[in-house]
């Protein structure tokens, strides 16, 4: 395993093991001091949590890629009539490649595992900066997951590269990525059921321990 790919899996265990121990169960609701009602300072701060979700996504393809020393840069693409960007990088190893394009979910999978750890109950709670975040990977790894079962989106997607690397169909890294997401999503609404959390944890840490295989 690389040392990059360590450092993840280390950095996961960490993030599960330092959540506060008076967490795993979940907090009572909070009450929201305008009686309930979502305003507009929650409606944009939701949408800065979901901001800084992008940004731990984009964070990842360019740490990993530093890292590497592979001089990850921005392109401009399209998703149908929607602009947007990917991170690139130089040609690299196969295993490098899978690292760099894995990435992405691998800080966002640290840092959604760290909200659910830390606050089981965030569902009831007034966060909503954390939703925000939380929000935007789940529908990020689906978003890439559907993509990925139906091989289609631009060519720069990140499950395709992380396929390609490995030298298997996309469709199954489109399986490994919506796990979580699943899952996830599973553990927002139900914070008591244990099987959720120790499906994604697995999944999670399965997509870093994949690039073994893409090493060999």
């Amino acid at each position: 395993m690389s040392c990059a790919a360590s450092c993840v899996v280390a950095a996961f265990v960490a993030a599960v093991l330092t959540a506060p121990a008076q967490a795993q169960e979940p907090s009572p609701p909070a009450k929201d001091a305008q009686g309930g009602g979502v305003g507009i300072r929650d409606a944009l701060a939701f949408l800065g949590g979901g901001a800084l979700g992008l940004g731990i996504h984009e964070s990842g393809h360019v740490l990993m890629g530093l890292a590497f020393d592979a001089h990850p840069g921005v392109k401009g693409i399209s998703f149908g009539p929607f602009p947007f960007f990917a991170i690139t990088h130089d040609p690299v190893s196969p295993a490098r490649e899978y690292a760099i394009a894995s990435a992405g979910f691998w800080t966002q999978d640290l840092a959604s595992e760290w909200i659910l750890s830390a606050d089981p109950g965030l569902r009831h709670e007034h966060r909503p900066v954390a939703k925000g975040v939380l929000a935007f990977h789940v529908l990020a790894s689906t978003a890439y997951g559907l993509a990925a079962l139906g091989h289609f989106g631009p060519a720069e997607r990140d499950t395709l590269s992380m396929a390609q690397a490995l030298g298997v169909n996309e469709g199954w890294v489109g399986v490994l990525v919506l796990v979580p997401a699943a899952m996830d999503t599973w553990r927002y609404a139900s914070p008591h059921a244990a099987w959720p959390r120790w499906i994604s944890r697995a999944a999670k840490i399965g997509t870093v321990l994949l690039v073994i295989r893409a090493a060999r």
